[in-house]
């Protein structure tokens, strides 16, 4: 029992770890993916070179994008304040360094907003009426130049160095062509809401690198790639049964035209060994991608076919589309003869990994439009703002938020519909509509508003029950 309960512990510290990366980068993917296109149209290899514009391609690469990070890691610990700290503090490991400080700036911009924390923390209730002003501002920018000498003088060369070794080890496997083998870690990764730490921590700030010297990195389509679920889901339609069958057509539109990945993990929970076909179309996709020298100009987010197809660079439309034909074969292929050697799937099935996508999660997973499932009524009071809380605040959530907005529409209602993190939910919201399993962080984060726990965010039965009361 106790070793089960270590392993729980380890992989929610993961995932933890894994979702504070990606609450730095995933804000800011707009300026990535203007980036992305930037370079992919003025660079000299781009569609239509212009040297004058393409001289924005290395201040966004160098300064832009690690300051955006640091000043979200840091707001992220601390709010403005603290991101306003990080920033600045994140200044010292660019200027020391000759590449893209992005694994610079997630150090230094949670540094920051944590040193200034702690500073005011340190002072409160201590400092004289009429001083409060004079004592921020100080305060602020003496922590936030000495962070930047220290990024300046010690973390930046240390992560400098880490960087380039991850990059040499990168580079290692892509020359011995050993880099499809990497499909083996990202797949099941994916499935266990582990792959932020791989993606966002260690191949998005290198792939930005080689993109940035190169031209295009594969590195964007070793978990983006939408080809191994694609695959399974088309075995679902062809050899599923009962409410998986049903439900994979719709799925497969959410997958691969919206993006949504997680919408087909629940398939492969239900059955694991189709974990095998992920990874093996997975693999097939990289090695593809190796064959025909393919690859983005930058991350697509979400992993939709019209973001890979937005990034792509000139001249590379044919290596990518292949990466993905084959990648969903092959997934197609294996998922078939697993779906075909198998018992029928009990129709419980697909809710109770539905169910268990969320578990692994740590938050409603957006899978659960899969399944319907109906929910307690709860008593409401007179409200002006709804907020919908997640994680990021950006996914889940701001699908939420969106169906509550036609629902009050429809209804003629004029209440204010929004969605945030749970780290920053307004002090001003009457009522807080929360995943059951972040409740909890929602009521400490604003216990004066009145909050509301769904399974489901996509169709919780609870909506409507509110719009009767807000009537």
């Amino acid at each position: 029992m106790s070793s089960n309960n270590s392993n729980s512990n380890y992989k929610v510290k993961i995932q933890r770890f894994g979702s504070h990366l990606s609450g730095m980068i995933m804000p800011n993917i707009g300026a990535f993916i203007a980036w992305g296109l930037i370079t992919a149209l003025f660079i000299p290899t781009g569609w239509w070179p212009n040297e004058e514009l393409a001289t924005l391609v290395g201040p966004m690469i160098n300064y832009l994008l690690p300051i955006l990070i640091g000043f979200t890691g840091g707001r992220m610990v601390y709010d403005l304040r603290g991101g306003v700290v990080g920033a600045t503090a994140t200044m010292g490991v660019i200027v020391g360094a000759d590449i893209p400080m992005f694994l610079g700036a997630m150090v230094m911009g949670p540094l920051g907003g944590y040193a200034i924390k702690k500073f005011d923390k340190a002072i409160d209730g201590k400092v004289k009426q009429g001083f409060e002003m004079l004592i921020n501002n100080f305060s602020a920018g003496i922590i936030a130049g000495i962070l930047t000498i220290i990024g300046f003088k010690a973390i930046g060369p240390i992560v400098l160095t880490l960087n380039k070794t991850l990059a040499a080890g990168v580079e290692t496997l892509v020359d011995a062509n050993l880099l499809p083998l990497a499909s083996i870690l990202i797949e099941p990764a994916k499935v266990l809401f582990l792959n932020n730490a791989i993606n966002h921590g260690i191949l998005g700030p290198i792939g930005i690198e080689q993109a940035a010297r190169e031209g295009m990195s594969i590195l964007f389509l070793l978990e983006a790639n939408p080809g191994p679920g694609l695959g399974i889901l088309l075995a679902f339609m062809v050899f599923g049964k009962g409410m998986a069958k049903q439900s994979a057509s719709g799925a497969t539109i959410i997958h691969f035209f919206g993006g949504i990945h997680e919408i087909y993990f629940p398939y492969i929970l239900m059955k694991p060994a189709l974990i095998l076909a992920a990874i093996g179309g997975g693999a097939s996709g990289v090695f593809t991608l190796l064959l025909f020298n393919g690859g983005l100009v930058a991350a697509p987010s979400p992993g939709s076919i019209f973001a890979v197809m937005a990034l792509t660079p000139r001249g590379g439309f044919l290596p990518v589309i292949a990466g993905v034909l084959v990648a969903s074969v092959v997934s197609f292929l294996i998922a078939s003869v697993i779906l075909k050697g198998s018992k029928e799937i009990d129709e419980t099935e697909l809710a109770k990994a539905t169910e268990k996508t969320s578990e692994l999660k740590g938050k409603e997973s957006r899978a659960s439009v899969l399944v319907k499932k109906e929910e307690t009524p709860v008593e409401e009071k007179e409200v002006n703002k709804i907020i919908f809380a997640c994680d990021a605040g950006m996914g889940s959530s701001a699908m939420g938020a969106s169906i509550m907005k036609n629902k009050m529409k429809k209804a003629g209602l004029s209440i204010d519909v929004a969605n945030s993190s749970i780290n920053n939910i307004p002090m001003d919201a009457d009522i807080v509509i929360t995943h059951k399993d972040l409740t909890d962080r929602a009521k400490a984060k604003h216990p004066e508003a009145k909050h509301i726990s769904v399974e489901n965010f996509l169709n919780s039965p609870k909506y409507d029950e509110l719009i009767e009361k807000l009537k």
